[in-house]
């Protein structure tokens, strides 16, 4: 099935085995808009690349290969993916542009991998200046996620017992991330993270998603799940970003070798500068 839509002047094209995005050559309002400079604003928008969105399947293979064939760690790649969240926080959401004197942000980290990169997102949040505070209600009783934690306590970032209200959420934190669930999510939502996504259905505040957002199919996407303002997507972009209608598309993680992105034909963007982000939209 063949589909075509505009997304913030951006040209769309999503096939049955993987989705592919074509930066437009003009002027990107949305993205302007953002405080972060302009002239980073062009560059995102002139971008001539066209990059694969991954289905599961495919996501799945690749980290399956980053581990087995190239060595990489899962600790070592999480540090990777969680420094690329707070990064894309941090341009889309500047320190400057925000009301509250000292930023708050709640990160709400899931059970497994993407629950790690919110918690080392949370760490470098707190070392560019924000105030994180961390919601885990399910830990996963491994040495990786333990170390992870006390690495956020060591950083004196505060961790709640229970999800506030939206309410309470709105009025407090400027910024909420969602470090939930991965592109490996099947099945139903199980508690207490029904009740969270149901919250996060219901503030104000922007939320910024790592990967996939919370609750979607990793494919279809989700019309009546929570809709993020930012989406970061890693490694490469999952189908599910084809449904993405935020103003903040990052691409995070600039890692990914040169052969396994020639053999999964990724059409990964040139990375500015130094740059380990790339914003897509």
């Amino acid at each position: 099935m063949w589909g075509v839509r505009a997304l913030f002047g951006v040209g769309l094209l999503v096939t049955s085995r993987g989705a592919c995005v074509r930066a437009c050559t003009g002027t990107c309002p949305r993205v302007c808009e953002n405080p972060y400079k302009a002239s980073a604003a062009r560059q995102a928008c002139t971008m001539a690349n066209t990059i694969k969105y991954l289905d599961q399947e495919e996501a799945q293979h690749i980290d399956e290969e980053l581990f087995s064939e190239y060595s990489f760690s899962v600790d070592q790649l999480m540090e990777l993916a969680g420094q690329s969240c707070a990064i894309a926080v941090a341009k889309g959401y500047p320190l400057q542009s925000l009301l509250k004197s000292t930023p708050r942000v709640l990160v709400v980290c899931g059970p497994g991998n993407n629950g790690g990169d919110g918690l080392v997102c949370a760490r470098h949040l707190k070392l560019f200046g924000y105030d994180p505070t961390v919601l885990y209600p399910k830990r996963p009783n491994k040495q990786l996620f333990h170390n992870l934690t006390t690495q956020c306590e060591k950083m004196e970032i505060a961790f709640l017992s229970k999800m506030p209200e939206a309410e309470e959420i709105d009025e407090v934190y400027n910024l909420v991330v969602d470090a939930i669930f991965g592109f490996s999510f099947k099945g139903a939502v199980r508690e207490p993270f029904g009740d969270i996504l149901s919250v996060l259905k219901k503030v104000t505040v922007p939320i910024a998603s790592v990967d996939i957002p919370s609750g979607w199919d990793v494919e279809k996407g989700s019309s009546d799940g929570i809709q993020p303002d930012m989406l970061i997507s890693l490694t490469a972009p999952k189908q599910a970003a084809a449904h993405f209608v935020g103003r903040y598309h990052y691409l995070g993680g600039r890692f990914v070798p040169p052969a396994l992105e020639k053999k999964y034909k990724l059409g990964l963007p040139q990375y500015p500068g130094t740059d380990c982000v790339c914003q897509l939209n």
